[in-house]
């Protein structure tokens, strides 16, 4: 059976993905699509959405994390990516939903804000993508990011804002989840690979760094994903958004 994943390059549910098929030891080619044009492709390829991950297993075509854990866990059930216990498992799926629904749109937000907002940011992806031009793309595609930031409800400022100060508190719950055993047990399950990835990517904000420094999320996100291939220099997450206070009125800026 064939088996390829469609993937964007800085995508972590796409990461997620990878390590589960890793997980399961199934042999499969990674193809990194070209961000912004990532959503025609794969629809052109006849999957429902231009989202990814895309995987192509065998003939059929399965797209979303959650979705292709248990695609995975059909087509080839060991190792396990859920407990056999149905307490255990029900655990383990409530924290893969969380980290799909609630937790790993953070990461995915905040860029598309700022590539809106920032032509650097534009340029940043398009650099790290190792297109052509990347300052000549920055300039050209400000209406592509804008479509992409309005489909991930990432074009009001305030509540983007308001989603990075909420950021502590999903680092906690994620800590809560490992202290538990829900996720970072010796079994590797859906779940941790679901919220790693978006630690990790989260980690690789240097504006972010130090929410997350010392934090047992840091240290199992860097275990399970040691190094990401893409990062957002210092100076781009608005500093009125890092520090107490800054949703006192007046102090939310655009910039």
């Amino acid at each position: 059976m064939e088996v390829t994943l469609y993937s964007v390059f800085s995508s972590h549910p796409a990461q997620a993905a990878h390590l589960m098929l890793e997980h399961k030891g199934i042999r499969h080619a990674v193809i990194d699509l070209v961000p912004g044009s990532h959503a025609a492709v794969v629809r052109a390829l006849g999957f429902r959405s231009g989202t990814v991950p895309a995987l192509m297993l065998g003939k059929r075509r399965v797209q979303g994390t959650r979705a292709i854990a248990r695609a995975l866990e059909e087509v080839k059930p060991e190792p396990p990516l859920f407990p056999t216990d149905p307490g255990e498992r029900l655990r383990v799926e409530e924290a893969e939903r969380w980290g799909d629904e609630i937790l790993q749109p953070v990461p995915r937000r905040l860029f598309a804000w700022l590539t809106v907002r920032r032509r650097d940011a534009r340029v940043l992806i398009a650099g790290a993508a190792g297109l052509p031009a990347p300052g000549a793309l920055g300039s050209a595609n400000w209406l592509v990011a804008w479509y992409f930031a309005r489909k991930v409800h990432a074009t009001d400022t305030e509540s983007v804002a308001r989603m990075v100060a909420g950021l502590p508190a999903l680092l906690d719950h994620v800590d809560e989840l490992l202290r538990e055993g829900t996720i970072g047990g010796p079994q590797r399950n859906a779940a941790d690979f679901q919220i790693a990835t978006t630690v990790r990517l989260l980690m690789s904000y240097a504006d972010l760094f130090p929410l997350l420094d010392g934090r047992r999320a840091a240290s199992f996100a860097a275990e399970m994903l040691p190094a990401y291939p893409f990062g957002v220099p210092a100076g781009f997450v608005p500093r009125a958004w890092l520090v107490a206070g800054f949703l006192a009125p007046g102090v939310i800026t655009s910039t």
